[in-house]
């Protein structure tokens, strides 16, 4: 047995395709069940698309590098349940493109960030890290209060992911713009008209402080609001106990 693995060492070609044979052979044993499932990803009670302005934070947050030192993947494990939260779904990354679940926690997990802080809370720790946690290796990010939010490549971004199967609707496309501006504008009487588009887990607010002024900074903290905030949990572990 050991002179025909030796031959096969040293013959370069057969030795690569028999790799190749192994790992195909591994992946189809790994993706051939998937195909007797209707479904893989199982339906979580909340969960939609998200809203123009939630989508543009979302871009700055990769933008910035930000899932490079924040995960959005709370593991089943005790200590991360009992940290963070309810365990990650899968259908919380659904209509994510890509998803953001990351590899280090240089800083929390974020999975369940919504909610959790204020709004100006958001605003100050992103201007000034350090000033809310001692040692903090996070840079600022000042410069978001004060850049105006480009909302012009909204439209194209929501047809990229419907072409992508997230079920953004034509109507939803055309009005992505006005959309983003009115989810952060308190004095623009559109409250209802969002929800009725995006689902009543909407927040409709002034997210950075400057109610005159569309910002990065709205966008993002209204991505990070959103976090972990779209799922009824409740009614998930309601379910759980009933089997």
């Amino acid at each position: 047995m050991d002179g025909k693995h030796a031959k096969l060492e040293r013959n370069g070609i057969a030795f690569a395709m028999m790799i190749l044979f192994v790992a195909s052979l591994g992946g189809i044993f790994e993706i051939a069940p998937l195909f007797t499932i209707e479904n893989t990803v199982e339906e979580a009670p909340g969960m939609r698309p998200y809203s123009p302005l939630e989508l543009a934070g979302r871009d700055i947050y990769v933008r910035e590098g930000c899932y490079a030192c924040h995960s959005q993947m709370i593991r089943t494990l005790k200590s991360d349940v009992d940290r963070y939260g309810h365990y990650s779904l899968a259908a919380e990354s659904m209509y994510d493109h890509p998803h953001q679940w990351g590899s280090k926690r240089t800083g929390p997990d974020l999975a369940r960030i919504g909610q959790k802080y204020s709004d100006a809370w958001h605003v100050a720790h992103l201007k000034a890290p350090r000033e809310f946690v001692q040692g903090s290796v996070m840079p600022g990010y000042p410069f978001l209060s004060e850049t105006p939010l480009d909302t012009k490549p909204l439209p194209a971004s929501l047809r990229a992911l419907q072409r992508a199967g997230v079920p953004y609707t034509d109507a939803q496309i055309e009005a992505a713009v006005r959309d983003a501006a009115a989810q952060a504008d308190v004095d623009v009487d559109f409250e209802d008209e969002l929800r009725e588009s995006y689902g009543e887990n909407v927040q409709v607010r002034d997210f950075d402080g400057q109610p005159d002024r569309l910002t990065e900074m709205d966008a993002l903290v209204a991505y990070l609001q959103m976090l972990g905030t779209l799922v009824d949990f409740d009614q998930i572990k309601t379910e759980e106990i009933a089997r």
